[in-house]
């Protein structure tokens, strides 16, 4: 067993790390640092809660320090725990710089450690649906693919009076479909954005549209907070034909409502929520339904753990995380104001 311990004890925390920690089976949670002892969320049986950070750094017993802590402060808690010695997992975004990102990386080099971004939608179903499909060949030679991460929200950029890179929607969302495509297809040849705060100048970032190319393919990745109806989650076009995922992975859905990876169906989509594909086949064209690979978070501590033991190579590459940062950087600095 793994032990570990987090800084931060919100949302992230007990929502998007906890549940799928434990039903890996692999790890224990022995401290839960958090600035104040107010509790939201139930307290885990067994587990310290404490307002002393150096309860948890100084830890000899702890291996592993996962930071959920809001974006601003990821540098300076990471740091930390690396400068105690500790592995760390690092939610997303993962840093606000790519500087900062190359000293983590340098430190934890230095210290003979691990460092990770927490890059859990690797295994949304959507994603991993979409890539079966690729690799099916039925698609031919790939052109485009379009990526959609749309919500009806509008009074989250209303409720934000100002711009800045923490509220910005490129860094809290983009952070996680463009390390999908980063992941499996690589550091991009080339990108261009078109990134806007649709109340104004000086408002926060609250739409993205960037493409992705990869010699003679195009992936888009768009996001608005004003889609009344959401686009499909994943389309992809080849030379052969195209797949059309509607709907997104369902296992954040299913968390919001407290049903958690405890139970059989968790996260799982619904024959209703199978994507379509229609290809060329001996001249005729075919329809099918294609089943949806089943998501599952806790993949990401199993792949943790194996790395952590060293028997397999970290599952987000240090250049990935640096790809992504380099991207996240160079969309907002077209939106930051001129000094």
């Amino acid at each position: 067993m793994i032990t570990a311990g987090f800084i931060g004890n919100g949302k992230s925390t007990n929502r998007y790390h906890l549940p799928f920690l434990l039903k890996a089976g692999k790890f224990r949670v022995k401290t839960i640092y958090n600035r104040s002892l107010k509790q939201d969320w139930a307290p885990i049986a067994g587990v310290a809660y404490t307002t002393d950070l150096s309860e948890l750094l100084e830890d000899p017993e702890i291996d592993l320090v996962v930071v959920t802590t809001p974006m601003e402060h990821h540098y300076s808690y990471a740091k930390k725990a690396l400068e105690a010695g500790k592995h760390v997992l690092l939610e997303k975004p993962f840093a606000k710089t790519v500087a900062q990102a190359e000293e983590l990386f340098a430190l934890a080099a230095q210290k003979g450690v691990q460092l990770q971004g927490y890059q859990n939608r690797r295994f949304d179903s959507d994603f991993l649906t979409s890539l079966k499909v690729i690799e099916s060949g039925r698609l031919g030679n790939l052109h485009e693919i379009e990526m959609h991460f749309d919500y009806d929200r509008p009074e989250v950029p209303h409720a934000v009076e100002g711009f800045s890179v923490e509220t910005s929607f490129l860094y809290n969302h983009g952070c996680h479909t463009i390390d999908q495509v980063v992941s499996y297809f690589g550091k991009p040849d080339r990108v261009h954005y078109d990134l806007r705060q649709l109340l104004g100048e000086g408002r926060m970032n609250d739409y993205f549209d960037l493409d992705l190319y990869y010699g003679n393919l195009k992936v888009s990745i768009k996001s608005s907070y004003f889609r009344v109806k959401p686009r499909p989650s994943f389309v992809l076009y080849g030379e052969n034909g195209c797949f059309i995922k509607e709907g997104k992975d369902r296992q954040e859905e299913d968390l919001k409502r407290f049903y958690m990876p405890d139970q059989a169906d968790f996260g799982l989509d619904r024959p209703s929520d199978y994507g379509i594909l229609t290809y060329r086949s001996d001249g005729q064209y075919q329809e099918e339904t294609w089943v949806s690979e089943v998501g599952d978070y806790s993949l990401f501590y199993e792949a943790l753990y194996e790395s952590l033991t060293g028997r397999r190579e970290p599952l987000v590459q240090k250049e990935h995380t640096l790809t992504v940062m380099e991207i996240l950087e160079e969309g907002v600095r077209l939106l930051e104001p001129a000094k």
